[in-house]
Formats: structure tokens, sequence, C-alpha cells
């Protein structure tokens, strides 16, 4: 790197971090606070997905044929399946190929018929096994606990649902890893985006606006500096103190999210993540940040004060927020490449490959190299602005 340019980023960083009263604001505190705060939320951040009607794909293993057509007219797709098919058919409910599984014992019709609630045996048990990491999955289940409870009162408790004759029944098939995938890839990117996105405006707008506010950016723009070299340095300097901020906010979310989920399910945990996730995200938010860092100079370098900066990069914020919560949506990360060309939405869509495990090399270099790009784009426009006097020196 070109010595002009480590020098801008030393003056940069000497500035920020010779004030401790900023560095505690802007680096330590949001993290703590994060962490302290999602520590008592328990479980309220735990949403409630909705998706569209859809008909559940299901597998039903001894199921009569009034029953079928029954949940065929209640918007289920029937298999029939029989016990040589029934692990195959857990499987895939696992592997979120399928949305149930559902097991009635052998004549189920003939054992409801001679049931008698008043001796006190077992009902006749119907097993139906899901994927909680799987909304679709849910959903169905959801909604066919509900049509049989229906039907179970109206045929005066003749048969139970998913009764655990013992500890080893287990209907639930999502592991550590699915749960993990399926909060984490919806919560993390928007919240990490928030957190780039928070540390860039607390820094950017003071370094840009801030010295032509002071008029201390005449006396830069004046030494026998190419202003590109001064471009970058404040980009790499300032990425550097966002990222620092970003790390410190989500480090706070990250360690607090297992507690946070705690109340709801205990199949949270960030460990499920390996040496190589972490370091594309990391790659991820680093490219992320100069992307940031350029648009807020870019915006505050038209500004005259701090206060008038902050008020030009509001529209970015709205944007920012609103490609974060994309996050939320869908099911996983886009498989088309063209999307990983768009700023900001693409690290968005890598970070949900990283957390869901279904990472694409390409996709994550192309994300990469379109932020990079952006990066090298926005430095050459400042530069082009450093040089206006108009721009620098209008009142």
């Amino acid at each position: 790197m070109n010595s002009t340019i480590l020098t801008v980023m030393r003056k940069e960083l000497a500035r920020f971090f010779g004030d401790y009263r900023i560095v505690m604001t802007t680096i330590l505190l949001p993290g703590i606070l994060i962490f302290v705060l999602y520590q008592f939320m328990g479980d309220a951040m735990l949403s409630q997905f909705t998706t569209d009607k859809f008909a559940p794909k299901c597998t039903a293993v001894n199921i009569p044929d009034d029953w079928s057509a029954e949940l065929k007219k209640n918007g289920f797709r029937i298999h029939k399946g029989n016990a040589d098919t029934m692990d195959s058919a857990r499987q895939k409910v696992k592997d979120q190929k399928a949305e149930l599984c559902i097991v009635f014992p052998e004549d189920f019709a003939k054992q409801v018929e001679e049931y008698e609630v008043s001796s006190g045996k077992p009902a006749p048990n119907i097993a139906i096994y899901y994927n909680s990491a799987s909304t679709d999955s849910a959903n169905a289940y959801d909604t066919l606990c509900t049509y049989l409870d229906q039907k179970e009162s109206a045929m005066a408790n003749k048969f139970d649902v998913n009764r655990a004759d013992s500890k080893a029944d287990t209907f639930d098939m999502a592991d550590d890893k699915d749960s993990t995938a399926q909060l984490f890839s919806s919560m993390l990117p928007f919240l990490l985006l928030i957190f780039l996105y928070s540390g860039c405006i607390s820094v950017a707008p003071e370094s840009i606006a801030g010295e032509k506010e002071r008029g201390t950016i005449a006396s830069l723009l004046i030494t026998p500096v190419k202003r590109s070299h001064i471009a970058l340095g404040k980009i790499a300097a300032l990425s550097i103190i966002a990222l620092l901020s970003g790390a410190s906010s989500a480090i706070g979310t990250i360690a607090s999210v297992p507690k946070l989920m705690s109340a709801s399910t205990n199949k949270i945990s960030g460990a499920s993540y390996g040496v190589n996730d972490y370091i594309m995200l990391g790659i991820i938010i680093l490219s992320t940040a100069l992307v940031l860092v350029t648009l807020i100079a870019l915006i505050s370098a038209f500004a005259k004060t701090i206060k008038e900066a902050q008020t030009y990069v509001t529209p970015l914020m709205i944007v920012v927020m609103l490609i974060g919560i994309t996050s939320m949506f869908g099911s996983g990360a886009r498989s088309q490449i063209y999307y990983y060309l768009i700023p900001i939405y693409n690290s968005v869509q890598s970070m949900v490959g990283i957390f869901s495990f279904h990472v694409h090399g390409s996709l994550i270099l192309t994300t990469i190299a379109s932020n990079l790009a952006v990066t090298a784009i926005g430095a050459a426009c400042l530069a082009k602005m450093f040089d206006s006097e108009y721009i620098m020196f209008h009142k």
C-alpha cells in the first residue's frame, strides 16, 4: 500500500482513537448494551413466519381411504406408503424434500371403532413426523394437528396424536444444524447490515463533512498528496473503525442468541459453523463495510456540515434497512449470479447462504469482486470531488 495512503489512514485512526469517549460510545457500548438487552428479552424476538397457502407433500402410512380423501380436501397432497418406505419418508422430511410423514397404526379404523375411552388403555396413536426448521413443514404440522384435534374431539378422544411412549420417541426431524440455520439466516444478515451501517454513519460524516465544517479539509487538500490517496486513506481508516463498531454489536448479538432463544428451543448453537464459514463471513463483512463507507463518504462530501450530511444519508439508511429485511423472507439464498452483482443486496444474500450452510464459492467471489469494484469507483469519484473547489469550499 502506498505510504501516503498509510499516512492518511494513521491520521484518521489517531484522531478517532485519541478520544476515549468516542471509542467507548462507538465500539464498546453497542455490543455490551445489545448483549445485556437480549439477555432480558428471552424469547420475545422469536418471530412467527407466515407463508402463502400451499399443498403440503405428505407420506401417509396405513392411512384409511376415507381419511386420505378428507386430508386431500383440506389441501394435503397424500402419498400412501407402508412400513418398508417409512424410514425413507422420514428422511425426506429431515432433508426438507417433503413436509410430513404421517404414520397410522395398522387396522386404525378398527382400533378406533373398538376403543373404549373408559377402559383406561392407550388410545390408537397417530405419529406425525415434521421438520421445525422448515417453515412449510412447521405450518403443515400445525394445520394437521388442528384438524386432527377437532376430529379427535368429535370422535370422543378415541386416538392420540404424537404420543411419546418413551424418551426416544422424537417426531421433529430437524437437528441442531437445521434449527440454527433457519434462525441465523433469517435474522443475522439484517442485524449485521444494520450494525455495519450504524458504525459507518457514526464516523464517516464527521471525517468528511466535519472537516469541511471546521475548515481543516483545506490544509489537507493543499498538501502534495494525490486526491485518490486521500480518498483511499480515509475510506480504509473509516472502514476499520466501522468494522470494529459492527463487530462489537455482532459479537454481542451472536453471544446472546442462544440465551435469547432458550425459552423456545435448545437447538440453537453458533458452534454449528466451521472456521471456513467464519472466514467467508468476515471477508463479506469487510467488503460490505468498504461499500457502505464509500457511499456515505460520497454523500457527506456534498454536505457543508455534519448535521447536513446526516440528513442526506437518511434515504440510504432506508434503502439499507429494506435490503436487510429481505433476508427474513424467501426460502434461502438466491442461486442466480446476477443478484450478486448488486451492491449491499449481494452481501445479504451471501450471508444468508453462509448461515444456511448453502455456500457457493463462485457467488461469494462475485460478491467480493463486485463490492471491491464499487469501492474503487467510489474512491475515484471521491477523489474527483476533492479536486472540485465548488464542492469542497462552496458556502
